[in-house]
């Protein structure tokens, strides 16, 4: 007998000439079946109609079914990573198990031209990075890829000074400048400074501008190029997150050859990142948790939420936001139900024995000056006493990196890049960049809060059990654990979701488990 395919229903033909039998009339009876279930239907009706149907089948067969999280499951879009473990099964808080499955891959294609030499450019380009040291990193991948647009000599990138962090650091006080213009020599070249004969041949001082932020490349061919073929030197001010996330594939590979590759810090920041790691990893027999915790005072105000604090707490709060005249005025509650509020230390604590983490794991704990000081660190040190600071581990030997705080947030990068879990309560610079970083480095756990869902379900677990409370946890947390599938093509902000740089390692590539 032959098969007959009618929109995912199947049924087997009928022989001509034989006697209309009972066979032939449940044959009929299921083509009606399968033209009804063309009929269009919306998917809140298909996902209604599913659901109940489970709960009638868990009702009868007395088998449990989770359904707060089968809704989660059953609407999740297909993803262009396709994975063998499903959604629904157990998560390996410690590691993915699909990372065996992809690698980064950023190198250059073969027609990709090689960097035009600095006398044949079209002229050089000064870049001024803003804001504190991941700001700036992704500040200087961008100028790369439009200097490569503008077929342009990148000159080193100066570091803002009198940003909040009132660091005076150079370019060549926290990454390695010679490694940086020796490893992108065949993308774009790049020189410390503007030679003197052509400054000297200037008339004017070179032309200043600010670009729009993620601006396309087109308009740095339509407004740019012109002048720098007049001037010869363009300035471009406050130069952070001034490039479009929506690049060919080329010019994202070349953001992830500067950012994981060109961008390497100076050696006396690698190395006490390096050796604080190692204590770490000594301490606790082998893996440890970072956590990134962005709680300063000014951060808090100006995300416009209180937490948890009595009058005195939103007087302060308020104070401080009278710095940006331009802030809008943000309702706390709204903001809280919006997702937009970073978790308290202690939720984050929360959060991670929910997961699952035990109360004796190490934590490595990277932030600036926390509103509240050591009496809203206590509830996390509480959920995990083996609590450790760079402060804590260093000791006298972190003295020369005090004065600097870019050169502190690169000694905490490293250590939290190293780590076998990072863990964040915000989606600031460093989490963003970090996040990419470790997505292309292999997929290391990664974990971001769904504030936006944990917010609501920490704020009533005093009315739930503790069992309870943990599987609501761990349901909410799916999709933000770092998994190669949560990266959707277009959808965010490439430095944390670097998906042109992630590929299939080739003996997977035909396996059964895609």
């Amino acid at each position: 007998m032959g098969a007959v395919k009618l929109r995912g229903c199947r049924f087997r033909r009928v022989k001509m000439g034989f006697p209309l039998s009972k066979l032939h009339l449940q044959q009929r009876h299921f083509q009606q079946k399968c033209r009804w279930l063309r009929r269009p239907a919306s998917v809140s009706v298909i996902c209604g109609s599913a659901i109940f149907a489970l709960a009638l089948v868990s009702l009868f067969s007395g088998s449990l079914i989770d359904l707060e999280l089968y809704p989660q499951q059953f609407l999740r879009r297909p993803s262009i990573f396709k994975m063998e473990e499903r959604h629904a099964a157990p998560i390996n808080i410690w590691k993915s198990k699909a990372a065996k499955f992809y690698c980064g891959c950023a190198n250059r294609g073969p027609h990709f031209s090689p960097a035009v030499r600095e006398r044949m450019s079209n002229g050089y380009l000064l870049i001024a990075a803003s804001g504190g040291l991941n700001q700036q990193r992704v500040g200087i991948t961008d100028a790369v890829v439009v200097a490569r647009v503008l077929n342009a000599t990148l000159v080193v990138p100066e570091l803002d000074h009198h940003s909040f962090w009132k660091d005076n650091s150079d370019f060549v006080d926290i990454f390695d400048v010679d490694w940086f213009i020796s490893s992108l020599s065949k993308d774009v070249t790049i020189v410390k400074r503007v030679p003197d004969k052509v400054m000297r041949s200037m008339d004017k001082p070179p032309y200043t501008m600010r670009v729009p932020r993620k601006s396309l490349p087109e308009y740095y061919l339509e407004e740019v190029l012109p002048i720098l073929h007049r001037r010869r030197v363009v300035q471009l001010t406050k130069f952070d997150y001034r490039l479009s996330n929506s690049l060919e594939d080329e010019l994202q590979k070349l953001r992830c050859r500067v950012s994981f590759h060109a961008l390497r810090f100076t050696r006396p920041i690698r190395e006490m990142g390096q050796m604080l790691a190692k204590k770490m990893q000594s301490m606790s027999g082998g893996r440890y948790i970072a956590i990134h915790l962005r709680f300063e005072p000014d951060m808090l105000a100006f995300s416009g939420c209180y937490y948890g604090g009595d009058k005195k707490q939103r007087e302060e709060l308020n104070e401080i936001r009278k710095r940006w005249a331009t802030l809008p005025d943000l309702g706390p509650e709204g903001e809280l139900r919006r997702g937009k509020c970073p978790l308290t230390p202690h939720e984050v604590g929360l959060m991670l024995r929910g997961l699952g983490f035990k109360n004796d794991s190490y934590i490595y704990v990277a932030s600036g000056e926390v509103y509240g000081g050591e009496e809203t660190l206590d509830p996390l040190r509480g959920l995990f006493p083996n609590y450790y600071t760079k402060e804590m581990l260093a000791g006298q030997e972190l003295r020369p990196f005090m004065p600097f705080s870019s050169r502190l947030a690169a000694i905490d990068y490293i250590v939290c890049d190293l780590s076998d879990v990072f863990v964040t309560n915000n989606n600031g610079n460093m989490a963003k960049v970090l996040a990419g970083r470790r997505r292309y480095m292999g997929h290391k756990r990664t974990i971001r809060p769904n504030a936006k869902r944990l917010s609501s379900i920490l704020k009533g677990r005093h009315e739930l059990e503790p069992e309870v409370l943990a599987r609501k946890i761990r349901s909410c947390q799916r999709g933000f654990m770092g998994e190669p599938d949560e990266m959707k093509p277009g959808r965010g902000d490439f430095h944390e979701f670097p998906y042109s740089c992630i590929c299939k390692k080739p003996k997977y590539t035909n396996s059964s488990t895609t």
